[in-house]
């Protein structure tokens, strides 16, 4: 017990530094550790409030909330809605299937950063596009945790500058970390008894945001992004082939 706690703190840490470098990381890094000594509601139990106040703190930072709000609020509702169609995705008699898809949406969203993948989404689209990124975004997000995919491409794809890009990612989260809060309360998978394990979970995030505030002004940040898209991609593909071969 003591070595798995010791693990997870870790993992966090590791999680809590990539999001404070590069501005996303926390959920891809911290379920895709967790998974591997826990089942992934539980670790997901742990990590939704932590990623609640980090994501919310990243959303107000900045002044583009009110405009981001008014292009991609399909994605939001898309996201919202559809993350609450699988309450029950994350428990137990669902979690191999879930820690497959995990690793496939960590290892593809990897592998398309890598790759520099570039697509455009013109103005007259983003409407249903963002609808139907949304949507998706909701259903990887009921099933693995992560809400990165298609979401982060899509942010991508519809030309936000840098500062505006941190800060929808920060708001997409926050909204996706809502809803799947209330899909693991309505399993029991949250309760108030995890309010120590939640506060050591968010003090774990806090050191490693607090770290990667260091590693941001000491490391060339292209160098660190690839590092963390490797890891990324080689953590992916193993939680996938396990599972698959389990």
């Amino acid at each position: 017990m003591e070595l798995t706690a010791m693990f997870v703190a870790a993992a966090l840490v590791l999680a809590g530094t990539v999001k404070g470098a590069v501005g996303l990381g926390l959920p891809p890094i911290a379920m895709g550790f967790m998974v591997l000594v826990m089942p992934p509601v539980e670790a997901a139990a742990l990590l939704v409030i932590p990623a609640f106040f980090t994501n919310a703190w990243q959303m107000l930072m900045g002044p583009h909330l009110r405009a981001l709000l008014r292009r991609v609020w399909p994605l939001l509702v898309g996201a919202f809605l559809c993350t609450l169609l699988g309450a029950d995705w994350l428990t137990e008699e669902n979690a191999r299937i879930g820690t497959i898809i995990l690793g496939v949406v960590l290892a593809a969203y990897a592998a398309s950063s890598l790759v520099s993948l570039q697509v455009t989404i013109g103005k007259a689209q983003q409407g249903w596009f963002g609808a139907l990124a949304g949507g998706l975004t909701g259903l990887v997000t009921a099933a693995t945790g992560v809400s990165s995919m298609p979401m982060v491409p899509y942010m991508q794809a519809i030309g936000l500058e840098k500062d505006e890009l941190i800060q929808a990612m920060g708001l997409s989260f926050t909204v996706s970390s809502v809803a799947l809060a209330i899909n693991l309360a309505s399993v029991q998978a949250l309760s108030w008894s995890l309010g120590p394990a939640v506060a050591g979970a968010l003090a774990a995030v806090t050191l490693g945001l607090w770290l990667g505030q260091i590693v941001r002004r000491r490391l060339n940040p292209a160098t660190f992004r690839t590092l963390f898209l490797i890891v990324l991609l080689v953590l992916g593909l193993y939680l996938a082939l396990r599972s698959l071969l389990a």
